[in-house]
């Protein structure tokens, strides 16, 4: 392999909040922030930009073609090569995160009669959009079999789109369950929100980091009728692991509809950040050859991981984790019906996660572990959570 991932970089004292946010003992292994160092291209590309000197307001936050045109191209052409998703420039508009983009879309609809649907458990943030924009939420809970694979619940997800929503937000790749849905799964949502009349925002920020026997596809990417009626959020961040430089965009293929998502930044929304369009035009365009090597380490990571939650921790299940770098673990069998084991593997292992419960319905018992990080920190971890684990047997 060309490039190294073994190699640990230290980030404590560096205004790191995976790193920064626990004492020192503990092991961090939450937040969805990977411990490699970025491509060196990238970093080149910064160096370069910051000789320059002058870090003014940049061009691209509403959709001019003219505006950013490499990196307008490049993005186009990344996704009809990756995804067979055609798109035009001025289809693309540039955020300071994804989070902004599911914000914005829940913003379109203040101040009307209806609700967000999501399905959970699901990412924090997303849950918490609604409420920032004076909606309701309505939650649809995925059901989860013996195997620890999660399946939609067709009928509670159809019941809740005749409710009279306005948005449903998507998560694919999923997080925190790992799940990339398959066409028919999408299509299904896409057909259900369109004869529904529901906005679709699909928070795609993962769509890069998919394995071996999977395939990301853009819900828009199914059929025009779906892009006219879809919002899709990607970003460089997970994937290049830069989300410090915030830099994201949305796709919205219906010029009414990509007005009225810009038009909900109502003045909250700030400008791109400079270094982070630095950053993304480089990844997109001569970053290809680091990203495979990475999906071959951390596909070695999950296969690992896996095995030693099925031959030394039995009690702790672990989803199939068809894209992301996160594993959802089930630790019901492991403690006590109104045991915390995020608080446990923090107290008596010095290891922390994200606690399930903070993903919505679904997450209570669970916790998220972050498997972006070179080996022996994963290693490390495992034999944490076993010392921990045995403090519960006494």
């Amino acid at each position: 392999m060309t490039y190294n991932f073994d190699t640990f970089p230290e980030r404590r004292g560096t205004d790191c909040a995976k790193w920064d946010y626990y004492l020192e003992e503990v092991l961090p292994m939450w937040v969805a922030d990977m411990d490699f160092v970025s491509p060196p291209q990238i970093s080149a590309a910064l160096i370069e930009r910051a000789q320059h000197g002058v870090f003014g307001y940049p061009l691209g936050t509403d959709g001019n073609p003219r505006e950013l045109k490499e990196l307008r191209e490049v993005i186009q052409q990344r996704l009809a090569e990756q995804y067979k998703w055609q798109i035009k420039p001025e289809d693309l508009v540039f955020l300071p995160g994804v989070a902004r983009g599911f914000n914005m879309a829940c913003h379109m609809f203040a101040g009307q009669p209806g609700s967000v649907v999501v399905e959970t458990p699901l990412y924090k943030p997303i849950l918490e959009a609604p409420a920032h924009a004076g909606m309701e939420r309505r939650d649809v809970t995925f059901r989860r079999d013996l195997a620890g694979e999660y399946h939609t619940d067709w009928d509670d997800f159809t019941a809740a789109l005749q409710e009279g929503p306005s948005l449903f937000i998507l998560c694919n790749p999923h997080n925190p369950l790992g799940r990339v849905f398959t066409q028919e799964e999408l299509e299904r949502r896409a057909e259900a929100c369109l004869k529904a009349g529901v906005v679709i925002c699909s928070d795609e920020i993962h769509c890069d980091l998919v394995y071996s026997g999977q395939q990301h596809i853009p819900i828009a990417s199914l059929a025009p009728e779906i892009a006219a009626n879809t919002i899709t959020l990607m970003a460089p961040s997970k994937t290049f692991n830069i989300p410090g430089l915030q830099f994201s965009f949305a796709v919205v293929q219906n010029r009414d509809l990509r007005k009225r998502f810009i038009k909900a930044q109502q003045g909250l929304v700030g400008w791109i950040n400079v270094m982070g369009l630095a950053a993304a035009l480089v990844a997109y365009r001569d970053c290809q050859d680091w990203l495979n090597e990475l999906l071959l380490y951390l596909e070695d990571n999950r296969d690992f991981l896996a095995n030693i939650f099925r031959t030394e921790l039995p009690l702790i299940e672990m989803s199939p984790v068809e894209g992301t770098y996160l594993a959802w673990l089930d630790c019901r069998k492991a403690f006590p019906q109104d045991a915390d084991p995020y608080r446990h593997f923090l107290e008596q292992g010095r290891v922390a996660f994200n606690d399930g419960a903070s993903f919505g319905k679904g997450g209570q018992g669970f916790v998220r572990l972050n498997f972006g990080c070179p080996r022996p920190m994963l290693e490390e971890t495992l034999e944490r959570m076993k010392k921990a684990l045995l403090v519960t047997e006494l």
